[in-house]
């Protein structure tokens, strides 16, 4: 089947705005709302133009954003995040390399209660490198470790990225959540083993750091308490059943907000930061949903979607080898976008194949995040390389991309994991239903 030519014509069209540096927000909306004015009239055009919003933004399923969103950003802004690496650290620094697997460790547990990456680079990155500074850790593998653990924020539960996936093909939040812990297990087991095994062999690189007696180590676990029960709290209600993710959310932010009152460091500075944050970032998420059903409305008007689903099941691929093209794909449009431009560009193509070929939704969220993580270190865009730099300004661009290459390695070992092996994304959530 011939694509259509004014489909094309928009796609086009919105790659040249954002070459401009338009938002790929407003790229999309604005493609979309054009086009569908020139194909179905103003008329037409000015209802999808107020709908979309309207429609998603009555969704009680999106409540869930801003309220993980707030969550994180009450951990980030109440300095919990301090105290969480100071107890890996006990634990794991003395090891050769112990400074940087604790960044992998430390990262994926703040990555579990924020969901976000950036805020997980920002965060450990202010905290571990003066850290790595200190023992003369190698500063490619410094940066590159942190840049890469970062990803971590968004695969292990709660995700921004899993519940933005979730609203945009309406398949279960809290079954997404409970399919990322394994592969988030895995993923930071693997780095872990990458910086070891490294570290091993060449010592210069990641010397071993101090050690703790016992009775520190005990005493940085126990402080850590609550904010472990938090987490086993809400990702433990969603697996029993108890909660719903937008509830769990609720939940969330309570035992934050309760920790951090009592602990005092709930101030009225980290209060006002950590809402003005949420409205920021939850009203660019929302933009890019509004913006990416406009643009999937007019690609639906244009023919253009059905097309290309056709094109693609013509082929005949099978699973494996269609997965394969995927992560080609994935990886040339990180290089050009931001994690939720690129979702939100290839979802509304490839779920119909995904239906097709009998993969499991919940199998392919995962994928999809995973490919995600991948986008946020890939050149040029590559997000957690450039918090990265602001974090580490003396380390050049390019020996943190370097840096960062072996853990790309080892994430692409995971996908092929998890291509070959559908279970570990979907045993558990298999054992929640």
């Amino acid at each position: 089947m011939i694509i259509p030519i004014s489909g094309l014509l928009g796609i086009a069209a919105m790659f040249v705005l954002l070459m401009l540096g338009v938002p790929i927000a407003f790229s999309m909306a604005i493609t979309g709302a054009v086009g569908l004015w020139i194909l179905e009239g103003p008329g037409p055009a000015m209802a999808h133009s107020l709908l979309v919003p309207w429609d998603e933004g009555r969704s009680f399923v999106f409540v869930t954003i801003p309220l993980f969103v707030l969550m994180g950003q009450l951990v980030f802004h109440t300095g919990l995040a301090t105290d969480l690496y100071r107890a890996v650290r006990t634990w794991i620094g003395p090891v050769p390399g112990g400074m940087a697997i604790t960044s992998v460790v430390a990262c994926g547990a703040f990555g579990a209660v924020t969901g976000s990456s950036i805020a997980t680079v920002a965060t450990m990155g202010a905290i571990v490198m003066p850290e790595m500074r200190r023992y003369n850790y190698n500063p490619r593998l410094a940066t590159g470790a942190l840049a890469a653990s970062g990803t971590l924020g968004i695969l292990i539960p709660p995700s921004v990225i899993f519940i933005f996936y979730g609203v945009m093909t309406e398949t279960s939040i809290g079954e997404l959540f409970i399919a990322g812990i394994i592969p988030g297990i895995l993923t930071a087991t693997m780095f872990s083993v990458i910086i070891l095994v490294r570290c091993m062999i060449t010592p210069s690189l990641g010397p071993p750091g101090p050690s703790s007696t016992w009775a520190e180590r005990w005493s940085s676990t126990v402080g850590l308490l609550p904010i472990m029960a938090l987490f086993g709290l809400v990702i433990g209600g969603i697996y029993a059943g108890i909660f719903t993710p937008t509830e769990a959310a609720g939940v969330g932010c309570t035992g934050v907000l309760v920790t951090a009152g009592v602990r005092g460091s709930l101030t009225r500075t980290a209060m006002s930061k950590a809402l003005e944050e949420t409205a920021l970032i939850s009203a660019m998420i929302f933009a890019i949903i509004v913006g990416g059903y406009l643009f999937a409305r007019f690609l639906a008007v244009t023919g253009t979607t059905e097309a290309m689903v056709d094109v693609l099941v013509g082929m005949d691929l099978g699973r494996v080898l269609f997965l394969v093209l995927l992560v080609g794909l994935y990886i040339i449009l990180g290089a050009m976008l931001d994690v939720f431009g690129m979702l939100v560009l290839t979802i509304p193509f490839v779920m119909p194949i995904v239906r097709e070929l009998g993969i499991d939704p919940i199998w392919f969220g995962v994928f999809a995040v995973v490919m995600a993580e991948l986008a946020l270190v890939t050149p040029p865009i590559g997000a957690n390389v450039f918090v990265m730099r602001r974090t580490a300004p003396e380390v050049p661009m390019g020996e943190i991309f370097m840096g960062v290459l072996p853990f790309v390695l080892g994430e692409l070992v995971v996908i092929a994991l998890l291509i070959a092996f559908p279970e570990i994304a979907l045993w558990l959530p298999g054992q929640m239903r």
